[in-house]
């Protein structure tokens, strides 16, 4: 064996070692495709988190929402999202990029996201990521009610075209672009577009039943799993590490650690602010609101963290954990049924962040950059603050506008909710026809008369009908 090896030694040696260019694009290329992951894996923290939130009867329709979004929004984003986000169709065009589908470019093709050396396949990868969890966002509002087909095809038109137009507007060179606004990893872009197409969806959806009283008055519909819940908000705190210092794109020479030091902060003041607000509000601290207090929190610093000082992303945080949870409330009371507070933490949480760059983007950290202008308390004036607005005024409007078209129309054809009766048995057996947990364990609101007194009890009275007690 050593004799027949002598020869690869040999040819080996002659080899030249490595650039450093070379090594500097591996390692830049490593920590993108780790990133990568980390937000992937975010889709876990969203299943733990809504099934937590759910009750037991619907919770397998959560996870196979999450599996069908993830398959859909994975290809979509291969086949048109990709190109319509980064690609400049032979010249940066300020509205949609126009060409590179099916991922047959190349690193020229993708002009929008040219600033980063690492391989077109790394670069998809990571952005495909964050288009997942944009479209896991718009979810989480319209939980127990909704039909499956809508989810699935309502999933093709967010990952292969809004999102996309609103991702090439602020990251693919757009117009957006062009007046320097500053979203670094995704406040507007991912979690206001989301949120948006949330609201849009619940206001056609319609609440849940037995969320409001007779007289409107909203009622407490607990979720089942408290601890599954706040596993869900530990996995995408940790996945917010890919999230944000990940949009770095490298890791040599790049600040990725600093950036992990602001998220991390955000999001404990986040968790803070909202455990203040709760127990100034019911006089105890409420759990899952200190989760959501975080999630708002870690959106909020999504569009800051590259720009701001450790101290400003502490006040980012607790700001947004207060936002949320005075929005949740309002919410609640004007009749549109959120069960994940997505509204609030995603919607409210990427609004503020957006707009705290322009009040607290330091100069240094502007020019290191390179996007945009220092904030208002940093000398810069209003200039950046007013573009922050109008990104978020733009990008919000017209996702809310075109998934308002698209759920209005879904729901004139085949629907957007069950039929009450299959709302109260559980969207586990109408939709998908087995329970998420053992049927042994599944209450209804048949079985407990909660929202339901007036239909019978179908499962009670086959039982009795068959003779047993």
């Amino acid at each position: 064996m050593l004799v027949a090896a002598v020869p690869g030694l040999a040819l080996a040696q002659e080899e030249a070692p490595p650039t450093v260019e070379e090594m500097v694009l591996a390692v830049d290329t490593l920590w993108v495709i780790v990133a990568a992951m980390l937000v992937i894996f975010m889709q876990a923290g969203f299943a733990m988190l809504e099934v937590g939130f759910s009750r037991m009867k619907n919770v397998g329709s959560v996870v196979a929402k999450i599996l069908a979004m993830m398959g859909i929004g994975i290809v979509m984003f291969w086949a048109i999202g990709f190109g319509l986000t980064f690609s400049d169709g032979g010249g940066l065009n300020p509205i949609i990029g126009t060409g590179g589908f099916f991922l047959t470019g190349d690193a020229e093709t993708y002009a929008g996201l040219a600033w980063t050396a690492v391989p077109v396949s790394a670069k998809f990868l990571f952005q495909v990521a964050f288009a997942l969890v944009s479209l896991a966002i718009v979810w989480g509002t319209m939980l127990e009610r909704t039909k499956f087909a809508v989810y699935c095809i309502f999933a093709v038109v967010f990952a292969g075209l809004i999102y996309p137009i609103v991702g090439h507007w602020i990251w693919g060179g757009g117009w957006l672009a062009g007046f320097g606004m500053q979203d670094f990893a995704g406040s507007t872009v991912v979690h206001l577009s989301g949120a948006m197409a949330a609201l849009a969806g619940t206001l056609l959806l319609g609440p849940r039943i037995g969320k409001y009283d007779d007289e409107g008055r909203p009622q407490s519909i607990a979720g089942h799993n408290m601890p599954l819940a706040v596993l869900g908000v530990i996995i995408l705190w940790i996945g917010w590490f890919g999230f944000n210092p990940g949009s770095t794109m490298a890791a040599v020479g790049a600040s990725f650690a600093d950036i992990a030091l602001t998220t991390n902060l955000a999001a404990g003041a986040g968790v803070l602010g909202a455990m203040l607000m709760s127990y100034a509000y019911r006089r105890h601290v409420d759990v899952g609101m200190a989760g959501n207090g975080a999630i708002a929190a870690l959106v909020a610093i999504t569009a800051a963290c590259a720009f701001v000082d450790p101290w400003a992303s502490i006040v980012i945080g607790f700001v947004a954990g207060i936002i949320m949870y005075s929005v949740l409330i309002f919410v609640d009371s004007i009749g549109v049924d959120d069960p994940l507070g997505a509204i609030a933490a995603h919607g409210m949480g990427g609004i503020w962040g957006t707009l705290s760059t322009g009040l607290f983007a330091t100069p240094a950290l502007v020019e290191s950059t390179g996007v945009g202008n220092p904030g208002l308390f940093y000398g810069g004036g209003f200039a950046q603050l007013g573009v922050q607005a109008l990104g978020i005024v733009a990008c919000g409007g017209f996702v809310f506008l075109v998934s308002y078209g698209v759920f209005a129309a879904l729901k004139a054809t085949i629907g957007l909710r069950v039929k009450p009766e299959q709302e109260l048995d559980g969207l586990d057996i109408s939709e998908h026809g087995v329970y998420g947990y053992s049927e042994q364990l599944i209450a209804t609101d048949y079985q407990n008369g909660s929202g339901g007194s007036s239909i019978p009890d179908p499962i009670n009275s086959r039982r009795t009908a068959g003779g047993t007690a």
